[in-house]
């Protein structure tokens, strides 16, 4: 189950067409399952995630739509034009439309980040009685 819908996708970017919306639809979906891997929810999930997870699902469509077959001009990272004869190089960011998460959705997500642990290599014994103690 998606935690946003084309409606929403559409809201917090544009107005998208009907092909745009078809593959928004698949790519919320699939999303969906990317959060639910990476950072998965707690049980059951607060309104406040369910929120956040909309708007990373959205952020992550939005993303891999903004690819050369998208609009013009949306996800390029960097532009090289010239004068004669006349070229133009665009570099995107995501070229190949992947659905992925950033440092900052992580951080929404509060997933992402590193945990410590420490394990007991022995088992723990109990103090020594003062009785027991070795005296010479």
């Amino acid at each position: 189950m998606a935690y946003a819908i084309v409606a929403d996708l559409e809201d917090r970017w544009r107005t998208l067409t009907s092909d745009e919306q078809s593959r928004a639809e698949v790519l919320l979906g699939d999303a969906a399952v990317r959060l639910d891997v990476l950072c998965p929810p707690s049980v059951p999930p607060t309104a406040a995630e369910l929120a956040a997870r909309m708007i990373v699902s959205c952020e992550m469509v939005k993303r891999a739509m903004a690819t050369p077959g998208g609009v013009a001009g949306i996800g390029v990272t960097s532009v090289q034009a010239g004068a004669g004869p006349f070229q133009e190089t665009q570099q995107f960011a995501n070229p190949t439309g992947d659905l992925y998460l950033t440092k900052a959705d992580k951080s929404l997500l509060g997933c992402g980040s590193q945990v410590a642990y420490t394990f007991p290599m022995v088992e723990r014994l109990p103090p020594l009685e003062p009785d027991l103690w070795d005296v010479e």
